[in-house]
């Protein structure tokens, strides 16, 4: 099929190069920290998002895509994932997948202790970020990577057998951010490190989020873990799922409103909702990746295909 030329007006429309200009290609690179393991998000709206892997998981990668078509954007949305792994995995045993396509924006991370055998040691992950920046560079040089800091485990904190015991619940969101900080200076693919324990962190100082749930939680706080304090509850994977939106796109995680389809489907209240979004911008506008944009309102809607 020939296109028009562009500068032709058709039906009365003028045709522009933005008119042909396809989605960009976002890959999740991850494991169970980016498909939502332990909550509903897990299979929330598959169809979404293509899953490299065929296990039908939407997660992480389906809320940022329903974000995005809320804002307008468009982005084709792809995750490879497996639990219990770090970058290491996928190099080993997911290359051909991943270079199946050139990919304009890769978002990464690694296991969340930075290396299950030496927990906060970042050695592994430094060495293998550079190897898979490498690897996403030689099929786009153009390639923007995105590292997500995850969160910190109160499982590791808490118990006596934790790495962190001992220690405040910030010092692991801490270690984990300053190791991922350390990975992103091995390539200048790199663009950014998302900080989402420093955004839990934020919710915890704040009063929005509970720091310690062995003594329970506060009435009124969230409990961003599930129930083996070490994976995410739905409202903490949307809390990082708000702050991928963010930090790629620049908009204000507020805009997209208390009433926001995602979270109303997942039966999160509106009170909540705006909690995080606030969370999200504060953190984000902390590192100046956002400017302040007008909240949007009105009852929850669906969210469409």
């Amino acid at each position: 099929m020939r296109l028009a030329p562009l500068g032709i007006v058709c039906a009365g429309l003028a045709l522009t190069a933005a008119s042909f200009a396809s989605p960009t290609a976002v890959l999740f690179l991850g494991n169970s920290f980016t498909f939502a393991a332990g909550s509903n998000v897990e299979k929330w709206r598959p169809e979404f998002v293509t899953d490299l892997n065929h296990e039908g998981i939407g997660g992480v990668p389906a809320l940022f895509k329903s974000f995005t078509k809320q804002a307008g954007l468009d982005y084709d949305v792809s995750l490879e994932t497996h639990p219990g792994i770090g970058l290491d995995w996928h190099l080993q045993n997911k290359r051909d997948v991943i270079a199946g396509r050139q990919w304009d924006v890769v978002v990464m991370h690694g296991y969340s202790t930075l290396d299950s055998a030496k927990p906060g040691d970042p050695a592994k992950l430094v060495s293998t970020t550079k190897e898979m920046a490498d690897l996403l560079s030689g099929l786009n040089r153009k390639v923007r990577i995105h590292l997500t800091a995850t969160w910190p485990r109160a499982d590791q904190t808490y118990p006596e057998t934790g790495h962190w015991h001992g220690q405040p619940i910030a010092a692991m969101a801490h270690d984990v951010r300053a190791g991922y900080e350390k990975a992103a200076a091995t390539s200048p693919a790199i663009k950014s490190v998302i900080p989402v324990g420093d955004a839990w962190i934020r919710a915890m100082e704040t009063g929005v989020a509970d720091p310690n749930p062995y003594d329970g939680t506060t009435p009124g706080q969230i409990d961003l873990w599930t129930t083996d304090h070490y994976h995410a509850s739905t409202e903490g994977y949307y809390l990082e799922a708000l702050m991928v939106f963010g930090d790629l796109t620049g908009r204000d995680p507020r805009s997209l409103g208390d009433g926001e389809c995602s979270a109303f489907e997942l039966g999160m209240p509106a009170a909540e909702v705006k909690a995080l979004q606030q969370v999200a911008f504060d953190q984000l506008a902390a590192a100046r990746k956002v400017k302040a944009a007008p909240a949007t309102g009105g009852a929850p809607m669906r969210c469409t295909p």
